[in-house]
């Protein structure tokens, strides 16, 4: 499953929700980290609301609904196996 997470820097939500996904191990998970600071459209779409995570889905982007920042690993696991 690839997965798109727009960030940016200094964000504490978005590091934890990296964290996170990057320590899933029952979901093979391929995690594109995109720094909307870096990008005009992507600071313009994203300012308000990361951290926002997108299931890539052939070259669509399907937002996923934002994970409570309190759920486990595992909790987001599931959350991920249930939503793709």
């Amino acid at each position: 499953m690839q997965f798109i997470l727009y960030s940016k820097p200094g964000c504490h939500l978005c590091e934890g929700l990296q964290e996170k996904l990057e320590q899933i191990q029952g979901l093979d998970i391929e995690l594109e980290v995109r720094d909307i600071t870096t990008r005009e459209d992507w600071f313009e779409a994203y300012q308000y609301e990361v951290p926002v995570l997108c299931h890539k889905v052939s070259d669509q982007e399907e937002p996923v609904p934002r994970p409570s920042p309190r759920a486990t690993v595992q909790q987001l696991e599931r959350m991920l196996q249930n939503y793709c």
